[in-house]
C-alpha cells in the first residue's frame, strides 16, 4: 500500500510538472525572462526525475536470483541519489549559472509582460495540487512525527523526494514571481536575475538533503527503534529465553534483514531447537511483516559471557 500510494504521488507530480515546463517555456520565449527559464528547466528536471523513481520502483520489484540473492530492493534508493544529482546539476547549477549570466547583462521584460504572471499563478495552482497529492499521501506513514523527521526517517524514499521538490518547486515559484514582478515595476532586470539566483540556491539546498538521506539508505540502514523493539519482543517464546544480541538492515524499503543470537536451555534437543526457531521466525513475521529474511544462531547465556 505504501509503494501504491508513492506511486499516485509521482504520477501527479509528473503530470503537473510536464504542463507546467512547457508553460513556463514558452513564457521565456515570448518575454526572455532568466527566471522562466530557470524554472522551465527546474521542471523539466523534476519531470525527469519522476520517471527515474518510476523506473526505480519498477525495477525494484525483480526476484532475487544467484548474483543478487537479497533481491533487487535497493534500486529505488540508487534511482533516488541519482534524482538529487539531477536536481543539483541540471537544477541549481543551471539557474545559477543563469542568474550569473541575467546579472552580467540585465534587460527588462519589454514585450508580452502579462505573461510571465500568469503562467506563474497557474503553476502555483498546479504544483498546489501536486504537493497537496504527496502530502495526503505521505500522511498515513509519517504518523504522529514531524515532516522533517518523517524525510530524514522514511525507507521509502519516493515520498519525501516528491515532497522536497514540489515545496522546492513552489518556493522557487514564489521567488520567480518576486523577481519578475519587480522587473515589471522597475524596469531593471537585475530583479529577474535575483529571483533566479534565489532559485538556484534553494535547488542546490534541496539536493544536498536528498543525497545525504539517499546515500544513508543507500549504505544500509536499521529498522527503526519501535520495529526492532517489536522483533525483540517477538523472538522471546517457547524455546527462546532471551535475545543475545540483534541486527537489522534494510534491504529495500519493504524488506527487512533480521539477524540475532538467541538463547535457548541448556538441555533441549536439536529438534527442539529446530522447532524454537521456526516459531520465532513466524512471531516476527506476524510481527513485522517486511521482515522477509530472518537468520537465528541459537546460543547459550553463559558461554557468551565467558
Amino acid at each position: 500500500m505504501a509503494h501504491e500510494g508513492s506511486s499516485r504521488a509521482i504520477v501527479a507530480a509528473l503530470s503537473a510538472n510536464i504542463g507546467i515546463a512547457l508553460t513556463k517555456l514558452v513564457a521565456f520565449l515570448l518575454t526572455g525572462s532568466s527566471a522562466m527559464l530557470a524554472e522551465s528547466v527546474h521542471s523539466l528536471a523534476d519531470s525527469g526525475n519522476q520517471l527515474l523513481l518510476l523506473v526505480g520502483g519498477r525495477r525494484a520489484r525483480r526476484a532475487a536470483d544467484p548474483s543478487h540473492p537479497f533481491g533487487y530492493g535497493r534500486e529505488r534508493y540508487l534511482y533516488a541519489f541519482i534524482v538529487s544529482i539531477v536536481l543539483f546539476s541540471l537544477g541549481g547549477l543551471f539557474a545559477l549559472y543563469e542568474a550569473w549570466h541575467k546579472w552580467a547583462e540585465p534587460h527588462g521584460i519589454d514585450s508580452w509582460q502579462w505573461v510571465p504572471v500568469v503562467v506563474l499563478l497557474a503553476a502555483v495552482g498546479m504544483e498546489g495540487y501536486s504537493f497537496r497529492t504527496a502530502v495526503v499521501e505521505s500522511a498515513p506513514l509519517r504518523g504522529t512525527q514531524s515532516w522533517v523527521a518523517f524525510i530524514r526517517g522514511a525507507k521509502a524514499p519516493e515520498l519525501p523526494v516528491v515532497l522536497l521538490e514540489d515545496f522546492g518547486a513552489l518556493v522557487g515559484l514564489v521567488l520567480a514571481l518576486g523577481g519578475v514582478a519587480m522587473t515589471l515595476v522597475t524596469g531593471d532586470g537585475r530583479w529577474d536575475a535575483a529571483g533566479t539566483a534565489g532559485i538556484g540556491v534553494l535547488l542546490v539546498i534541496i539536493a544536498v538533503v536528498l543525497s545525504v538521506e539517499t546515500r544513508s539508505l543507500l549504505l544500509g540502514e536499521s529498522a527503526t527503534g519501535d520495529v526492532v523493539d517489536r522483533i525483540q519482543t517477538a523472538l522471546i517464546g517457547p524455546g527462546v529465553s532471551s535475545v543475545i544480541h540483534l541486527r537489522t538492515m534494510h534491504l529495500g524499503p519493504d524488506e527487512l534483514l533480521v539477524a540475532a543470537k538467541i538463547e535457548v536451555p541448556g538441555a533441549a534437543t536439536a529438534a527442539d531447537v529446530a522447532q524454537a526457531i521456526d516459531d520465532a521466525e513466524q512471531r516476527v513475521r506476524a510481527a513485522v511483516p517486511i521482515a522477509q529474511v530472518i537468520y537465528l544462531e541459537p546460543d547459550l547465556r553463559r558461554a557468551v559471557a565467558r
